[in-house]
């Protein structure tokens, strides 16, 4: 497919100088909606010395206090806003970490901003108002189904509603239906190949879930489709944050004049430049990317595909492992079903690697985790079907082993 037309030439094609401009004339203003304010992030502003917007310029931000999960646990649920409560048109989420959820309060003005970058992200990858969306990210508090929508009608193209699940009646609609655009998890979109044969899909924009180049070419293959990533938070705005374009060479093109990009020791920081419900300054994200030059049409800052989230990060007799490092491997050897299992039940961890194929991959794929990570990675071969399938939402990919019951039958 050749490269997209962006959605607005004027802001995704606009000079970087120009757009930098604004973003600083945006942070300025945000400064100040904070400072007037008694929210948590105008005091520590205050606590910081700066007293109004034109205190902060963008070449300083990174002096500036950051805002983290932790702390819209502590002001749970609507301590952020700054909003006024009748501003609210809507509140979405994630479903919590250890039971604590995390609410975002959007405005209308949120929800604009929201399907711009959405259109923008669909646009890149291909899809035009002559377009049929099949959108099997779930709907609800998560963002993924909704913010797919939103971008959808914003780009006049035509949206199936589909939600995530029930698998068979996807496979029907998309048979029956035609579309050419497929939005879902990537592990989601192996599970569908499994069912579906020729398709009139063109393009995949998948999310939610750190997934690698290996993924990418298991998906292309199996569904003869162009796979593209997509990247989002509800903290931010959801899905739209940044998405791989036609022309993009993998890489995220971030919608930068909305979301301040950073990168402090890994890890992704976002500020919220125009949000008026819950805006955050220099928001801590837990993932961990990096950042890189415009590439393709579009003068966009980019970044990579995630390596994965920082909680997610394991640590193996020392040495510092990803879930993808481990993914990269499994794919080369044995099907996109796999589970990893951490065995902390002595003081030297363990790590384990579960997947679906012959017992002939054992030995190749454990001396090739052992080559990628440097460490030894115990390898169970299961039979097909063994290890469960992603119906809705994410897919797990690691268990964490403790105490109790394994994760895997056959492990002691």
């Amino acid at each position: 497919m050749t490269a997209a037309a962006p959605f607005d030439p004027k802001i995704e094609c606009m000079d970087p100088e120009a757009r930098r401009e604004l973003q600083e004339q945006r942070l300025q203003g945000l400064v100040d909606r904070l400072l007037g304010t008694d929210n948590l992030q105008g005091a520590r502003l205050k606590d910081h010395g700066v007293t109004r917007g034109t205190d902060v310029r963008l070449d300083e931000i990174h002096l500036l206090p950051t805002i983290s999960k932790q702390d819209l646990w502590d002001h749970y649920p609507f301590g952020l806003r700054i909003a006024p409560e009748e501003d609210v048109v809507c509140v979405h989420g994630s479903s919590g970490t250890g039971g604590r959820p995390t609410l975002i309060p959007y405005t209308a003005n949120d929800i604009e901003i929201w399907a711009e970058v959405m259109a923008r992200a669909l646009k890149g990858a291909g899809a035009t108002n002559t377009s049929t969306i099949h959108n099997a990210y779930g709907y609800g508090l998560f963002t993924g189904g909704l913010g797919v929508h939103h971008g959808g009608l914003k780009l006049q193209a035509t949206v199936i509603p589909m939600s995530g699940g029930m698998t068979e009646r996807q496979v029907r609609l998309i048979d029956d239906l035609k579309p050419d655009i497929l939005c879902c998890t990537p592990s989601y979109a192996l599970r569908l190949a499994d069912d579906l044969k020729e398709t009139s899909l063109k393009v995949g924009i998948f999310g939610a879930e750190p997934w690698t180049e290996e993924m990418r070419q298991e998906i292309q293959q199996r569904l003869d489709i162009r796979a593209l990533d997509i990247y989002g938070l509800s903290e931010v705005i959801g899905p739209g944050v940044a998405c791989e374009s036609l022309d993009s060479e993998g890489l995220l093109n971030i919608a930068e004049d909305h979301f301040y990009p950073e990168v402090e020791d890994g890890e992704l920081i976002f500020t919220t430049l125009t949000k008026t419900g819950m805006p955050l300054l220099r928001y801590r994200t837990g993932d961990v990317a990096t950042l890189h030059a415009p590439k393709g049409q579009r003068t966009l800052t980019t970044m990579s595909k995630l390596k994965g989230r920082k909680d997610d990060m394991l640590i193996i007799r020392g040495v510092n492992v990803f879930p993808t490092e481990i993914e990269a491997v499994v794919l080369q050897h044995a099907g996109p079903h796999y589970l990893i299992i951490e065995d902390r039940r002595t003081s030297t961890a363990q790590l384990h690697v579960a997947v679906e194929s012959t017992q002939d991959i054992k030995n190749a794929m454990s001396n090739n985790l052992k080559e990628r990570l440097g460490i030894t990675c115990q390898v169970h071969v299961l039979e097909p079907g063994k290890l469960p399938r992603t119906e809705v939402g994410k897919a797990q990919r690691l268990a964490r082993w403790t105490q109790g019951q394994a994760p895997i039958d056959g492990l002691t």
